[in-house]
């Protein structure tokens, strides 16, 4: 279990020992009659109320009538209960009905950037790329399952025997993952990857040492001269944290057009147009995929298409936008590095088209690209952006590329940590000419910078 150091004791804390110490005790894993309790609470609370009534009023107002209604509850119970005890099962019950229930608490910790539900039993969180078990749970898989068909349901999705799996979002845009039997073997499984309330902005990349100031001028450079950037890396790499701050640098009198399987994107813009994809029916139709949105927003006159993700035949008609006029398009791809998105892109088109001959895909992708952003989670769980690397063109049947930005990793601290620099190759980009025409000029210097980190 994950341990953090307290520095007034010299010693190390559990995380249900931190939260005693806030003076709050840890929920979930309590005894069966405490849980009874709430549960027979929770139905006698809406047996008396009825909670659609009370939908259309302010829902502060209304949290305060549930509340003093419960109290009025538990005072009721024969069961002794300390003033503390009984603030806590207000504050649960309240949560199974306005909230998610034994995953609230967790919700609202800012430190915890997944949620992984291993059926009603085991609940674990991930903090600075490091999982640990917590001791939330809950009462069975029913009531696990009330809480994924309450995320579902929010956003027009379901998710039953016939459809078993789902993917969601909460309201603030968490990314939300359910399997459910038969397909899940040992009960429901939930996974939410949590995004900050606060929406990281290229400073803060910066202050985090995710990538150098030069390595953020140059990506700025790169989104306000509209190149085409594609950003790689592994699960939790960081590729929507990037893509979202690489955002930034778009200009507000654009208009942009975002495709993605679940809206995740936080664009600040003015003017942006954000499309979902839709999953089938109970008849096995209607449904709507990222390829049909992505050519249907060719149509809606888009300055800038940002796609969450490419992970199928969409990845030719992407590349064909980029190649007609739709110049300054951003997107992600799940890759090892920038070689391997080649490799992967060339995949995918082949999906959408299996009579395209493979230097064909390759030249479509190196007049489209220009930029491959690579991001990676390290072994200490900390988030940087490994390459920046140019295409360059073909030589031969080749996709030619160069690198103009490196991390190095150099080893490991003794707690752990990765020692390492980044480094610039000191190569001038080919597009540089694109960024003079854009009326940006780059400082002497950038393409020489060493940084330790």
């Amino acid at each position: 279990m994950l341990t953090a150091t307290d520095p007034r004791a010299g010693g190390t804390m559990s995380w249900e020992q931190r939260l005693l110490r806030q003076g709050t005790r840890p929920r979930g894993a309590l005894k069966p009659e405490y849980q009874q309790l709430k549960f027979t609470l929770h139905r006698r609370l809406l047996e008396k109320i009825n909670l659609d009534a009370l939908a259309t009023i302010e829902n502060q107002r209304v949290r305060g009538e549930i509340r003093q209604a419960l109290v009025t509850l538990i005072e009721s119970e024969p069961t002794l209960l300390s003033s503390v005890e009984k603030q806590q099962i207000t504050d649960e019950v309240l949560d199974e009905v306005f909230g998610l229930g034994p995953l609230e608490p967790l919700l609202e910790d800012s430190t915890i950037s997944d949620i992984l539900v291993n059926t009603h039993k085991a609940v674990y969180v991930e903090r600075r790329g490091v999982l640990e078990l917590t001791n939330v749970a809950f009462r069975d898989d029913p009531h696990l399952m009330h809480v994924i068909d309450k995320i579902v349901s929010q956003v027009g999705r379901r998710i039953d025997e016939s459809t078993p799996m789902v993917d969601a979002r909460l309201l603030d845009g968490s990314r939300v993952n359910a399997i459910i039997p038969p397909l899940a073997v040992d009960g429901p499984l939930l996974s939410i990857r949590r995004f900050s309330r606060d929406r990281l902005m290229p400073p803060d990349l910066v202050e985090r040492k995710a990538m150098t100031q030069g390595m953020m001028e140059l990506l700025e450079a790169a989104v306000k001269a509209r190149l085409n950037i594609i950003i790689s890396g592994g699960t939790g790499a960081g590729k929507t944290t990037l893509l979202n701050a690489l955002s930034a640098f778009i200009a507000s009198r654009e208009r942009i057009v975002t495709i993605e399987d679940a809206a995740e994107l936080q664009l600040k813009q003015p003017h942006v147009a954000r499309l979902e994809t839709r999953p089938p029916n109970l008849e096995g139709e209607g449904a709507v995929r990222q390829r049909e949105l992505l050519v249907n927003s060719l149509r809606m006159r888009p300055d800038r298409i940002v796609v969450g993700e490419v992970r199928g035949g969409e990845a030719l008609d992407m590349l064909q936008a980029m190649n007609t006029g739709h110049d300054g398009s951003l997107t992600t791809v799940h890759a090892n590095s920038p070689r391997d998105a080649v490799s992967r892109l060339e995949v995918m088109v082949s999906l959408a088209n299996a009579n395209m001959q493979l230097t064909a895909i390759r030249q479509q992708i190196s007049s489209a690209v220009h930029l491959f952003v690579q991001a990676s989670r390290l072994s200490d769980g900390s988030r940087r952006v490994v390459n920046i690397t140019e295409v360059t063109g073909m030589e031969g049947e080749v996709i030619t590329m160069q690198d103009l930005f490196v991390f190095e990793k150099r080893g490991l601290t003794p707690e752990g940590k990765v020692i390492g620099r980044f480094a610039a190759s000191g190569i001038r980009p080919r597009f540089h000419e694109k960024l003079l025409s854009a009326g940006i000029l780059l400082r002497p210097d950038l393409f020489d910078e060493i940084e330790e980190v």
